[in-house]
């Protein structure tokens, strides 16, 4: 017999047996779980305690930086959507959203942020009727030269003799100057225009002064179109020739020249080289007052060949101070080099990019030098000209075109703007125009039938509001009534469905971004004034402020290729923001040159407090 059938089976044995091993599986089961969140508390905790307290506390170089007045960060994006905050983590925008959002995501404590290790940031408020908007750019400035003219600056005076009266008082005022005859004077701003004679200014005009009798003087005008020097500062330069192509030599009755070099001609006057001293203090200057003014990206316009060279050695030694656009200046009498030239892209930590040609097609209309269809009205001898034959540009687009650059040509006169289209359009056939991007600086006078073609073609007009403002008071007198109607005709330019850019051509105007969009938008004088009364001149052709605001921000970003990083406030671009005193998207017009810049910020960190 075997031991299994020795025993009794009780059935209701087994079912106390298969009960109690249910229990005992459950409290088993339950003293796991038990287990398991206490090692889970124990690892979160663990976890929690590995964080680097300060991190936790506010990642290095991470803020929330709000609006305690609501919505009032203009992120200028797609949709030209506002917020309160935006948050910042090293040099970029990693949210948006509402002060709740903020706290809620990046703040308040919750199991989901402990397990994501997100760290707490900072909030900081900006000052009550403030706003944000991203950094402001400037499409077409002249950064060396604005820290040249800043050591004599000659814009506001009245007459020739102030102007000699203004280079006098600097001579006496710098000793190292006055005691040394020999070295160069340079200035820049006058402006012929607001004098009561006509005419140019002379070399004669400054050796009549005693002050500065036998010195170089070397006087660059607010156009930056002519040269006003003395007799000194000629002789090392003579003989000139009979004639300058693209250029004017000012004679007098007798075929000597007077001392005013314009456009072409003003690169026969030979002065000393700058020294790295010399650029650096100019660069200092330019990268001051563009700070306090909420710029933080120039596209320079290459007016002077070695401000890009200065750019890519300051780039090789460190970070720049602010973002450059440089255009490389095209001489048409040196080879072609398109094809054997690297495109800048990002150099000095992404600040410094170099891949556009910047091309003269004409002169300008202060001096009157822009190529127009029919002669001047307030000089019917001229209709201007061409600094290069129109060929060059059949010859040379194209090719940069080819060979990756972007094409910049300055552009006034309605038929060197026609000439330029005429170029584009043969060079363009075939070519992805949002791949090139061409550019026509300055676009000032355009017949009707050439700004639909801009639009057609998908070139972006580069424009200067506060050029119309200071031009209108003798646009009419030089172009007549019928003519000027196609001058700064900014309404049209976009009704075509061309795409601007808004700069200022500083120092020909001055670098203030808040005057541009000032002149943009009401088409006044900074007192209120036009030649048409209150309206503004023309004031058909007014753009809005959302249109002012895009021109100086998100489509400067487009003009020069980094729409992707730059130009708005969103997650995943570069921290590159203004706080400003007050809206000027609502403030009454005429309140809008009060607006101060509290902040600048690149990168996500300040470099101007105001």
């Amino acid at each position: 017999m075997s031991v299994r059938q020795l025993k009794n089976p009780d059935p209701a044995n087994d079912r106390r047996v298969t009960q109690d091993s249910k229990l005992a599986t459950r409290g088993s089961a339950s003293a796991r779980t038990r287990q398991f969140l206490i090692s889970a508390i124990v690892l979160l905790l663990s976890a929690y305690l590995f964080i680097d307290p300060q991190s936790m506390k506010s990642a290095a170089g991470s803020y929330a930086l709000c609006s305690r007045d609501g919505d009032k960060v203009y992120t200028v994006d797609a949709q030209n959507s506002q917020t309160q905050c935006i948050v910042v983590q090293g040099a970029y925008i990693v949210d948006r959203g509402s002060l709740q959002h903020v706290t809620n995501r990046w703040n308040r404590f919750s199991l989901n942020k402990l397990i994501s290790r997100r760290a707490s940031v900072e909030t900081r408020f900006i000052e009550p009727g403030a706003i944000i908007v991203p950094g402001l750019s400037d499409s077409h400035g002249h950064i060396l030269e604005y820290g040249a003219a800043q050591g004599l600056p000659l814009e506001g005076t009245k007459t020739i003799q102030d102007t000699v009266a203004r280079v006098r008082n600097f001579i006496l005022a710098n000793p190292d100057i006055h005691n040394d005859t020999t070295k160069f004077i340079v200035g820049g701003g006058w402006d012929h225009t607001v004098w009561p004679s006509t005419g140019w200014p002379s070399a004669a005009d400054l050796d009549e002064d005693p002050v500065i009798r036998g010195r170089p003087v070397v006087l660059q005008s607010k156009d930056c179109h002519a040269l006003w020097v003395s007799s000194k500062a000629i002789e090392a330069s003579l003989p000139f020739p009979e004639s300058v192509d693209g250029g004017i030599i000012v004679r007098d009755d007798d075929g000597n020249p007077t001392g005013v070099l314009l456009d072409n001609a003003q690169e026969l006057l030979k002065q000393p080289e700058l020294t790295e001293g010399d650029l650096l203090r100019r660069f200092r200057v330019a990268v001051r007052d563009a700070h306090a003014l909420g710029l933080t990206s120039i596209h320079d316009a290459g007016l002077d060949p070695a401000s890009l060279a200065f750019f890519k050695r300051q780039a090789e030694v460190g970070t720049l101070p602010l973002r450059i656009y440089g255009m490389t200046f095209f001489d048409e009498t040196k080879a072609y080099w398109g094809n054997v030239t690297t495109p800048v892209i990002g150099a000095g930590n992404g600040r410094l990019t170099a891949r556009s040609v910047k091309i003269f097609a004409d002169g300008a209309l202060r001096t009157g030098g822009a190529a127009l269809y029919e002669p001047y009205a307030d000089n019917p001898s001229t209709n201007g000209f061409m600094r290069l034959d129109p060929e060059v540009l059949f010859d040379v687009i194209p090719k940069f075109l080819r060979d990756g650059w972007q094409v910049n040509v300055h552009a006034i006169g309605d038929r060197a703007n026609g000439i330029v289209l005429d170029a584009f359009e043969a060079s363009l056939k075939g070519v992805n125009v949002t791949a090139s991007r061409p550019r026509l600086e300055h676009a000032q006078i355009m017949t009707e039938a050439d700004m639909k073609r801009l639009g057609r073609l998908g070139v972006i007009a580069s424009v200067q509001p506060t050029h119309a403002t200071s031009d209108m008071w003798y646009a009419q007198d030089r172009l007549g009534p019928e003519r000027v109607k196609g001058l700064y005709a900014f309404r049209s330019l976009i009704d075509s469905g061309a795409r601007i850019t808004l700069g200022s051509d500083f120092p020909v105007e001055t670098m203030n971004p808040l005057f541009g969009f000032y002149a943009a938008i009401t088409r006044l004088s900074p007192d209120g004034q036009s030649p048409h009364g209150p309206d503004g001149w023309f004031p058909e052709q007014r753009i809005t402020r959302q249109e002012a605001l895009r021109g100086m921000t998100i489509d400067p970003a487009y003009a020069s290729f980094t729409e992707t990083i730059l130009g708005s406030l969103e997650v995943g671009k570069r921290a590159d923001y203004v706080v400003l005193s007050q809206d000027i998207m609502t403030v009454p017009a005429n309140d809008i040159l009060a607006t101060k810049v509290l902040v600048t910020a690149i990168d996500g960190q300040a470099v101007y407090h105001g």
